[in-house]
């Protein structure tokens, strides 16, 4: 049985399960059409690697991981609709504006979201984002022809919009861009392995994994400065600047979920952990003042692992709700 985190997330969720040769087909209310998602297969990806635009209509909910020319038409009132767009950890979206024909003056709208909101809970959440909140949002009906391009800070973003004369609609072009230092990441995969490197930089960066896991952190450098390891407090890791830790919950937002274990000694080795929760977090607090690394491996928790619980794991969390 799906969990309302998970069905709240059922473009993701569905997006995910198609790299492994699965489909759920979820109800999706002012979707527009009554056909599933169209999913972009990896041999897709590869024919339009040759320099071809991969042009497709939106649907009023809809999921996009690959670059191209999309255009929305209203053919009814669509008043709650969103497309999500995700790229690889080290990628950068960008949006552009090249038609739009909407009715600002009689409620429609029509903005993008640096990163993504479900239910009121945002990624990356407003403790790990370089901009307020109020700064995130790019409205079109407010800047016109003055912002027709918009780029993420991460891996993920969003457009939402209401239009409600049919024949109305717009059209963006989506490209990516390389990001050097990839900081908060939603995977699109239950499993895969990364790096994530704060180079001298006062900030938290936060990696979200939409899926019950099993992670293992192979390598962890923090409070690194010309060669040497800075000492840490015994215990725990209360006013320590650098440090990572390990999240667990129901929701979208990293501030508002569970800690399950906090990490700020360097190590090389293996520190594995089980978290059954739906989305599963990693992340890093970085003081600014060292560069700090960390390694992880992970992938999709199965039932047979949830009953062999004598591996070496520092805990296991959340199991009820697999």
């Amino acid at each position: 049985m799906l969990s309302a985190f998970q069905f709240q997330c059922h473009f993701v969720l569905i997006f995910l399960a198609a790299s492994k040769g699965e489909t759920r087909y979820l109800e999706v209310r002012d979707a527009g059409e009554d056909e599933p998602f169209l999913l972009l297969s990896e041999d897709l990806k590869r024919e339009l690697s040759a320099g071809q635009i991969y042009r497709r209509s939106l649907r009023c909910i809809d999921m996009l991981s690959i670059e191209g020319l999309f255009t929305f038409t209203a053919n009814q009132p669509q008043l709650h609709c969103a497309t999500f767009f995700i790229g690889e950890p080290e990628e950068l979206i960008t949006i552009d504006y090249d038609f739009v024909n909407i009715d600002c003056q009689g409620g429609d709208f029509l903005k993008v979201f640096d990163g993504w909101i479900l239910k009121g809970e945002k990624f990356p959440s407003s403790l790990d984002h370089p901009l307020p909140t109020s700064q995130r949002y790019a409205d079109f009906c407010e800047s016109g022809n003055i912002q027709r391009s918009i780029r993420s800070s991460q891996n993920v973003a969003m457009i939402f919009f209401r239009i409600h004369k049919p024949g109305n609609g717009f059209t963006v072009t989506v490209k990516k861009n390389a990001n050097l230092f990839p900081c908060n990441v939603i995977s699109q995969t239950p499993s895969g392995r990364f790096t994530m490197v704060i180079p001298h930089q006062h900030r938290n960066c936060s990696f979200s994994i939409i899926y019950p896991v099993v992670i293992k952190i192979s390598d962890l450098i923090l409070g690194h400065l010309n060669g040497l390891f800075l000492k840490k407090p015994s215990a725990g890791c209360a006013g320590v600047g650098d440090f990572v830790e390990l999240l667990g919950g129901t929701g979208l937002d990293p501030s508002k979920m569970f800690p399950l274990a906090d990490l700020c000694h360097s190590f090389h080795g293996s520190a594995q952990m089980k978290i059954g929760c739906d989305n599963t977090v990693l992340r890093m607090v970085s003081s600014g003042k060292h560069i700090n690394r960390v390694t992880f491996e992970y992938h999709q928790l199965d039932l047979q692992e949830t009953e062999n619980r004598k591996e070496n794991s520092i805990e296991e969390f959340c199991f009820p709700s697999i």
